[in-house]
């Protein structure tokens, strides 16, 4: 018998639904929210009013697309953690809602999870073990993966992620919201060797990019004349904006660049260290044009089977809830009524 999974997506300001049959997704719809742009920043309010909008909606998108009816599906998957608890509230309630009322089973699935797997969507997918950089504006983790639900974070951030590393030096840069996208927009045009960042000597696996944002701060604020900290800016107001104005395509490509090196030099540290040959990439940094080249790059320099979520599968999206509930549901991994989100939550 075929098994149909109904799934909700609503961690932080998309809100999504999802249809899977037997693993194969039949549809993914997405409801982005513009509320946040003017602020430079998810407003957690704003994003939970937001999802109480759209979700009805979006669920009911996502059952026509599908061809599908909602009494027909066996089980209902949401996001339960981790994210912005209002936001994962509006998601958690409304999928308990139709697991009691139509009497079907409950998924709950970990975000950061789903986005591994998202590779296992496509046709061709990573045979395990595998590994995946997994890199979004709140995480950033390499992960190694036994199994779809035996996973091990072998090495994360200390401190700060890529994404928002990409999106805070955008906002120094004075781009709009959401500026990670723009950086690598303007990097196509730029000299990537032009300015150089440090890269930071941290220890294992794990990764840093407080060091990398200061650096691109002290960079900005003495208009390029300096990376190292002054206590009075040697730039005016004016010199920094026409610095930034007439450097601007050079200036993202070199953050970019070593953004991505960062990544890249852990990922292949740690394939050397598991002699895994089959390595993934997933989250919404993924979706970047110069890690997705460079990532390819290394892939065929170092012999490894590379693998890329389509990039509707990169950001915050309900099919990725979908394929790991449907891992979920062959486990027989269901979840009570009284399941609570969480902000935050260990693997």
């Amino acid at each position: 018998m075929s098994i149909l999974i109904l799934a909700i997506e609503s961690s932080c300001d998309e809100t999504s639904a999802a249809v899977c049959r037997d693993g194969k997704i039949l549809s993914n719809y997405i409801a982005n929210q513009t509320v946040h742009e003017k602020y430079g920043g998810v407003v957690p309010e704003l994003a939970s009013r937001a999802h109480l909008q759209n979700i009805v909606p979006v669920v009911d998108a996502a059952l026509k697309a599908s061809g599908c009816e909602l009494s027909s599906m066996d089980a209902i998957a949401f996001t339960q953690a981790p994210g912005l608890i209002g936001s994962l509230l509006v998601g958690t309630q409304f999928a308990k809602s139709l697991s009691l009322a139509l009497d079907k089973p409950l998924i709950a699935v970990h975000h950061m999870q789903a986005h591994v797997l998202a590779n296992l969507i496509g046709e061709e997918k990573p045979a395990f073990p595998f590994l995946c950089l997994t890199v979004s504006g709140g995480h950033t983790q390499i992960v190694l993966c036994e199994s779809p639900l035996k996973m091990k974070v072998i090495g994360e951030t200390i401190d700060d992620a890529a994404g928002e590393a990409f999106d805070k030096s955008a906002k120094m840069l004075g781009l709009p919201y959401p500026g990670g996208p723009l950086i690598d927009k303007y990097a196509l045009t730029g000299n990537d060797r032009r300015f150089q960042f440090p890269e930071p000597q941290i220890a294992n696996l794990d990764f840093s990019f407080s060091g990398l944002k200061t650096s691109i701060l002290y960079f900005l604020q003495n208009a390029g004349k300096s990376l190292a900290h002054k206590e009075e800016f040697i730039a005016t107001e004016k010199e920094r904006k026409e610095f930034i104005d007439a450097n601007l395509d050079d200036i993202c490509a070199s953050i970019q660049s070593r953004i991505i090196s960062i990544l890249l030099n852990k990922l292949r540290k740690a394939a050397n260290e598991t002699v895994v040959k089959d390595i993934c990439i997933a989250g919404g940094v993924s979706a970047n044009s110069g890690l997705r080249k460079a990532f390819k790059e290394l892939g065929e320099e170092s012999g490894w089977r590379t693998f890329i979520p389509s990039f509707e599968y990169c950001t915050d999206n309900a099919a990725m809830i979908a394929i790991t509930g449907y891992y979920k549901f062959l486990n027989n991994d269901f979840v009570e009524l009284d399941i609570n989100p969480s902000a935050r939550a260990e693997w």
